[in-house]
């Protein structure tokens, strides 16, 4: 791919340099709903830079030879820097909190002659919430500032000549929102910064079934404290526990916390994993209530209505009761 770029040399060349070896192929955890990665999308990000001269769109490869995409401004040699990079607008779903994952890397500014008292090096991150996309205007007075980010780690011209990158890591969180959705922002102020990828993603538990019953996906809660209580709904042949209803909470980090309550299977069934199958036994023992006497059961036995299930002998084969209408059908 062939393009021109207002940034210098060595910034690109790290950049292209760096897609190449900074893909760690990380599998996301179950528990994430992306909304936003930009290293997943190939073409071109498009979008929005203020003024037009600041930050600018570069292409480079991964390790495997794909095309990525980034963002990169390094206007050190003028004070008074304003330069702004903004998201498309992110349709959040039904997530009330947000998390922003950004991966960068940063110059050090003592590693660049005569830009003493103008070179930064942090930059901002800002957020706009809206119920729909507002145009390819910013207007700065809308956004609310996440936080200063700052490296841990910034590099020199000596790392650029060994081939050593320090990409730096930054988590922040958004919420509670409220609109359908929202942009994200960056404030440039003066630094030499390669925006490598940004990755925009909510928490949510995922279903499972636990004690008989199923609990639904659930969204996390708006504040990190937050748990949601859920109310699980018994699995096929199974039914509540007397006064003790299956519950769980759902934690701000997306983990299902310790159950209260259970289901139970229902009578003529019995628990086999997390299902209940109906009761397959190996002998029946009949109770005739007969003035002509009674064929005691034998062993620990069950009592069953009649009408639960067929007659079966020790060789699984069925058949009808009979007139045995008013018997009572023991299983051991």
């Amino acid at each position: 791919m062939v393009f021109q770029s207002r940034l210098p040399s060595w910034i690109i060349l790290c950049s292209v340099w760096l897609f190449r070896f900074a893909h760690t192929g990380e599998a996301q955890a179950a528990k994430e709903v992306i909304l936003l990665d930009s290293k997943a999308q190939q073409t071109e990000l498009e979008w929005i830079s203020s003024p037009p001269n600041g930050w600018e769109e570069i292409s480079g490869l991964d390790e495997n030879y794909t095309p990525i995409r980034t963002y990169q401004v390094c206007q050190v040699m003028e004070p008074n820097q304003n330069n702004w990079l903004r998201t498309n607008w992110i349709a959040k779903s039904n997530a009330q909190r947000i998390f922003v994952e950004l991966k960068f890397t940063l110059r050090d500014c003592n590693s660049l002659p005569g830009v003493l008292g103008t070179c930064k090096e942090t930059f901002n991150l800002y957020y706009y919430e809206t119920d729909y996309d507002t145009g390819r205007n910013i207007r700065e007075n809308q956004y609310v500032k996440i936080d200063t980010i700052a490296a841990d780690e910034s590099f020199t011209q000596g790392d650029l000549g060994e081939r050593k990158m320090k990409l730096n890591t930054e988590v922040r969180e958004i919420g509670p929102l409220s609109k359908k959705g929202f942009y994200l922002a960056f404030q440039d102020v003066g630094a030499c910064i390669a925006l490598v990828s940004v990755k925009v993603y909510y928490k949510k538990c995922w279903s499972i079934i636990e004690n008989l019953a199923i609990f639904p996906d659930t969204v996390t809660g708006s504040e990190f404290s937050s748990l949601v209580e859920v109310r699980g709904t018994c699995v096929s042949s199974a039914e509540e526990e007397a006064e003790n209803s299956p519950k769980m909470h759902c934690s701000a980090e997306g983990e299902w916390l310790v159950p209260i309550g259970k289901c139970i299977c229902k009578a003529g069934y019995q628990q086999k994993g997390d299902t209940c199958e109906p009761l397959r036994p190996k002998h029946i023992c009949i109770f005739l209530h007969r003035r002509s006497g009674l064929m005691p059961c034998i062993g620990n036995s069950a009592i069953l209505p009649l009408s639960y299930l067929l007659l079966m002998n020790h060789q699984g084969k069925t058949q009808l009761s009979g007139n045995l209408i008013n018997d009572l059908i023991y299983s051991i």
